[in-house]
């Protein structure tokens, strides 16, 4: 294989990659093996027509596609690590020539990290972030644990109300029909949430259970499912009231749900938890305020590959988070009328000034050599062992090389934030 950077402008870089006849010809006899049972040649069983009369039939180079597709995934990567090109999208592929004296030539156009020179990035002044814990602090988390304790139960013949929770049937109709998305069984909606479409949980309001009622809300007219803009009904069913029971804050609820006898030793514990905790939010902040000064000290064009890549990550970590409750993008989309790209252009700002950051502090790792060795490698991985109650060896053969790479990123972007904190000014 033979690499050659061809041309590069701005963030589009070019390079032709060459494969000799030989190792192109073992592909396609690859090819030939993994695909000659789907090809019906007269006077040979299915799977047994010899390579050459399939070629004759459907013509030399019947085997190509498949052929490049089984050489390219190990050629580009041998490529880009030869000529030091770090690309941020998908490759985009062209065939130059296939010939006996050539081999296969490809030509591949890419998207790169783009080139910038660093700003100030030394000396940084940041404002010392408060962490104390008061009194109200503790309280209010203690009345957290209390809260998670209660439990839920049904009340007969109550009519619901604000924080109340209600478990209804409902099915959504627009001109009589109903629509996909809108129906549901015995589903748990506490009332003032704001998790249905605005005014549904307020016409369930003084309802109790066994009473069917019909919802009128209204879509946004720019609504995503534009079939849907306007006002559909629901006909809802209120099949159960519940409401919390919450347990008296006292010995008894330190005993019962804690390692604790006492509610004094609780208290003491939740404190002591709370200051560690806002010790480390302390420092993030701190971090993070000096990230976007040196960020904001450095001119660099943020590449929209990076910006979508980045948008597609933060909504799959919402879609993540929304499987807890139950629920998924769509379900979050129909409930709240918006579109896919009106939530995708919500958080361009953020993925952008993400991005930035990331761009920054790399080029500023790869300044100060802030590599990660072996050494710090095993520490990490003996944290996680730590953290996750397992055998460190266990963990190690359960990674991937690419896993390892990206605790060696994690580790390099850690040290290089060290570095701006040594050499930031603390007001």
């Amino acid at each position: 294989m033979k690499a050659e950077l061809v041309k590069k402008e701005g963030n589009k870089v070019t390079l032709k990659i060459t494969v000799d006849n030989n190792k192109f010809e073992e592909a396609v006899n690859k090819a030939y093996n993994k695909t000659k049972g789907k090809y019906n040649i007269p006077g040979f069983r299915k799977g047994k027509a010899p390579k050459v009369v399939i070629e004759t039939q459907y013509g030399k180079g019947v085997f190509y596609n498949d052929a490049i597709d089984m050489l390219f995934p190990e050629v580009y990567p041998e490529a880009i690590k030869e000529l030091n090109i770090d690309p941020i999208d998908r490759p985009d592929l062209d065939i130059e020539e296939i010939s006996k004296d050539n081999g296969l030539v490809m030509v591949v156009n890419v998207e790169v990290k783009p080139e910038f020179e660093l700003g100030a990035y030394k000396g940084i002044e940041i404002s010392k972030v408060d962490n104390t814990v008061s009194e109200e602090d503790v309280e209010a988390r203690l009345n957290e644990m209390v809260n998670r304790n209660a439990r839920l139960t049904s009340v007969e013949d109550k009519a619901l109300e604000n924080g109340d929770t209600a478990v209804i049937d409902f099915e959504g109709f627009k001109n009589g029909v109903a629509f996909e998305g809108g129906k549901g069984e015995n589903y748990n909606l506490v009332i003032g949430s704001n998790t249905f479409i605005p005014g549904f949980e307020d016409q369930l309001v003084g309802k109790k259970a066994g009473e069917e009622v019909e919802v009128n809300v209204t879509f946004p007219e720019a609504y995503h499912a534009e079939n849907l803009a306007g006002k559909p009904v629901f006909n809802v069913k209120v099949n159960d009231v519940k409401v919390k029971e919450v347990p008296a804050l006292d010995d008894e609820f330190a005993k019962d749900t804690t390692e604790f006898e006492t509610l004094a030793e609780l208290r003491a514990d939740v404190k002591a938890k709370l200051e560690e905790q806002a010790k480390n939010a302390a420092d993030a902040e701190m971090r993070n305020a000096l990230v976007e000064k040196v960020s904001a000290n450095t001119e660099v064009e943020v590449p929209e590959a990076m910006v979508q890549h980045q948008i597609d990550n933060m909504l799959m970590e919402l879609n993540y988070q929304l499987q807890y409750q139950g629920l998924n993008l769509e379900q979050l989309l129909q409930m709240t009328g918006r579109g896919l790209d009106e939530l995708r252009e919500e958080r361009r700002a953020d993925a952008e000034r993400l991005v930035k950051s990331s761009l920054v502090l790399e080029a500023i790792a790869e300044k100060k050599n802030g590599k990660a060795n072996d050494a710090d490698v095993d520490d990490e991985l003996e944290k996680m062992a730590a953290m996750y109650n397992m055998e460190v060896e266990k963990i190690k053969s359960s990674l991937r090389e690419t896993d390892i790479e990206d605790i060696k990123g994690q580790i390099k972007i850690r040290k290089t934030l060290d570095l701006l904190v040594e050499n930031a000014t603390i007001a």
